[in-house]
C-alpha cells in the first residue's frame, strides 16, 4: 500500500469515487494557524480546503506546533507532505450521512521550539495574511514572565507579540501588513482578551509606540465561537479505512458532520474569507454574543438539563437517550416549550432557533460518537448555573410560572449529586448497586458531602431542608438565592427530589410530562 504524499495528487492513483479532494494546485502560505491538533484540522482547514477547491480563495495553511514535545503527528503530517484524511459522519434532516475529504490546503508543520529561524521565516512572508489558533482554553493567558528574550516565548500571546514585532520590523510598520488572527480558543471574547494580552506584552517588553500603533490599527483580532464535534484518529477504524482508500494515511481525523463558526469581525472581512459562499456554515457578526446565547442555552442547555437524569435512569450514553422515547419526549418538550421560548427575540428568530435545535438532534443521534453521560456530567454545577438557570429566570420573568421540566432538572441534579464520601478527589454517588464518580470543584463536592450526609431520604422534611440550604448558597447561583428568587421553585424541587429517591426517576420524568 502507498503512503499517502503529493505525488499520489499528480501521477494518476485511483482515488475512490466517493473522496473528494481539496485543489492540487500549489498554495502560497497566506495563513499561520497555531495548533496541529484534530480539531483545527477537521474545522477551520476543512473551510479553508473548501473555498480553495471550489476557486473562491488561493492560499495555503502553515501549522505551528504551540507547545514543545509531541512531535509525532509534526512528523507524519511533514511525511504525508500536509495531506491527510477527513471523514465527517452523522445525521442530517434525519439521515445518516459520510462525507470523505482529502485536505490538501496544508503544506507543512513547523516546531518553533527545534526550528526558531524557519519559524520566524514565517512572519516575515508578504503574502501572510491571517493567524488561526486553538491552543486551549489556557493558551490565551498572562504570563508576565514572558521576555522577548525569550526565543520562543512560553504563553502564547507573548509569541504573538514577538511574532508581529519581528513582522513590524521587516515590513518597515507598513499597515497593509497587518494579520487578521481568528482564535478559536473556548473562551468568552477570544480575539479581544489575545489583544490585550499581546499589548500588554508590548508596552512592558519597550518595544515602542509605533509598533503598538501597528498592532490597534493595522490587525484585526476577531473573537469566534466554533461548534463541531471532532472524534479525532479512528484508532480501531485506521487499518480498514487505508484498505478502503488505497493508501496509507497516519493522520486521519473524523468529525460530525454539523459545524457552525461564528465570526465577530468587520463585515469587509466577508469578502476576503467567503465561506458562507462556499455553502459553509460560517456567520460573520459585528456581536458573536446571541449565537453564544443560542449554542449554550440550546446545545448546551439540552445536554445539562436531561443526562443526569437519565443516568440515575440507567443509561450511559447520549445514544441511548435519544432511543428512549420517554427522555426524546422529555428533550423535545423542554426545547419546545421552555428554552426556545424563553430566548427568541429579534437576534434570536423562532425559525433560527428551532432550525438549530432540530440539527440538535440530528446531532445528539450520531451513531458514530460515544458520548457518555458521566463525562458530559463533570462540572455540573457551573454548567446548570450557566446554561440552565438564565433560561428559567427569563422563562419565569416572561410567564410567572416555573418551567416544568428545568424545574425538575434542578432535582435531577441534587439527586446525581448524593454522595457522602470524598474519594480520590470525586463524591461518590450510587446507581442502585454500582458507585459512580461525581467529579466538580472541591468546594462544590464538600458541600455537597456535608449537606448529604446524615439525611434521611424517606422524611420530606429533611429533603426540603436540604434544597433550602443548596437553593441558599449564592456562591452557586449567579449570586441569587433560590428560595426568594422564583417563586415555589424549592418547594416544587423537594417534592420532586423525594419522589425521585423514593420512587425512581423514570416515574417521576412520567408525571413531569403527563
Amino acid at each position: 500500500m502507498e503512503n499517502l504524499n503529493r505525488q499520489l495528487l499528480t501521477n494518476g492513483f485511483k482515488f475512490n469515487d466517493d473522496l473528494k479532494i481539496g485543489t492540487k494546485k500549489t498554495l502560497s502560505e497566506k495563513i499561520v494557524q497555531f495548533g496541529e491538533g484534530n480539531f483545527l484540522r477537521a474545522f477551520v482547514d476543512y473551510m479553508f480546503d473548501e473555498i480553495n477547491e471550489q476557486g473562491l480563495f488561493e492560499g495555503g495553511i502553515t501549522l505551528i506546533q504551540p507547545i514543545p514535545g509531541g512531535d509525532f503527528l509534526r512528523n507524519v503530517l511533514n511525511e504525508q507532505e500536509g495531506l491527510y484524511t477527513l471523514i465527517a459522519r452523522g445525521r442530517e434532516d434525519g439521515k445518516e450521512v459520510a462525507a470523505k475529504r482529502l485536505i490538501t490546503c496544508v503544506n507543512r508543520c513547523i516546531n518553533p521550539y527545534v526550528d526558531l529561524d524557519t519559524y520566524n521565516t514565517c512572519a516575515k512572508n508578504p503574502e501572510l495574511r491571517f493567524v488561526v489558533s486553538n491552543t486551549t482554553e489556557a493558551g490565551i493567558s498572562w504570563k508576565e514572565e514572558d521576555m522577548i528574550t525569550d526565543q520562543p516565548q512560553d504563553s502564547f500571546p507573548a509569541k504573538v507579540c514577538n511574532f508581529l514585532y519581528v513582522r513590524f520590523k521587516e515590513f518597515n510598520g507598513d499597515m497593509n501588513k497587518g494579520l487578521v488572527f481568528i482564535p478559536c480558543e473556548l473562551i468568552d471574547d477570544n480575539g479581544k482578551t489575545l489583544k490585550k494580552y499581546v499589548l500588554q506584552h508590548a508596552a512592558n517588553w519597550k518595544l515602542g509606540d509605533e509598533f503598538i500603533n501597528w498592532i490597534e490599527n493595522a490587525c484585526i483580532f476577531t473573537s469566534t465561537l466554533v461548534d463541531r464535534i471532532v472524534t479525532g484518529y479512528p484508532r480501531e477504524e485506521a487499518e480498514a479505512l487505508c484498505e478502503q482508500f488505497g493508501y496509507k494515511d497516519n493522520a486521519i481525523d473524523t468529525s460530525e458532520i454539523f459545524h457552525t463558526w461564528v465570526i465577530e469581525g468587520p463585515a469587509e472581512l466577508e469578502k476576503e474569507l467567503p465561506f458562507p459562499k462556499a455553502g459553509l456554515k460560517v456567520i460573520f457578526t459585528p456581536d458573536v454574543k446571541p449565537y453564544k446565547k443560542r449554542k449554550v442555552r440550546i446545545l448546551n442547555g439540552a445536554h445539562t438539563c436531561s443526562v443526569l437524569g437519565a443516568f440515575l435512569a440507567g443509561h450511559n450514553l447520549v445514544g441511548e437517550l435519544m432511543a428512549d422515547k420517554m427522555f426524546y419526549k422529555y428533550l423535545e418538550d423542554a426545547l419546545n416549550n421552555e428554552i426556545i421560548p424563553a430566548i427568541v427575540s429579534p437576534e434570536l428568530t423562532l425559525e433560527d432557533l428551532k432550525g438549530f435545535a432540530d440539527a440538535v438532534f440530528d446531532r445528539f443521534q450520531n451513531p458514530f460518537i460515544k458520548h457518555k453521560l458521566l463525562d458530559i456530567s463533570l462540572n455540573s454545577t457551573s454548567k446548570w448555573e450557566a446554561r440552565v438557570l438564565h433560561t428559567i429566570n427569563e422563562y419565569y420573568a416572561q410567564k410567572k410560572e416555573l418551567p416544568k421540566i428545568l424545574t425538575f432538572s434542578f432535582a435531577a441534579y441534587l439527586a446525581f449529586y448524593r454522595g457522602t464520601e470524598i474519594r480520590e478527589g470525586a463524591l461518590i454517588g450510587k446507581r442502585g448497586d454500582e458507585e459512580y464518580l461525581i467529579k466538580d470543584a472541591p468546594e462544590v463536592l464538600e458541600f455537597y458531602k456535608n449537606a448529604w450526609t446524615g439525611v434521611d431520604v424517606t422524611d420530606k422534611a429533611q429533603i426540603a431542608e436540604l434544597v433550602t440550604k443548596v437553593c441558599g448558597n449564592k456562591d452557586f447561583w449567579l449570586g441569587e438565592d433560590l428560595n426568594t428568587e422564583l417563586g415555589n421553585f424549592p418547594t416544587v424541587v423537594a417534592d420532586h427530589l423525594y419522589n425521585i429517591l423514593n420512587n425512581g426517576v423514570v416515574s417521576e420524568v412520567e408525571k413531569v410530562l403527563a
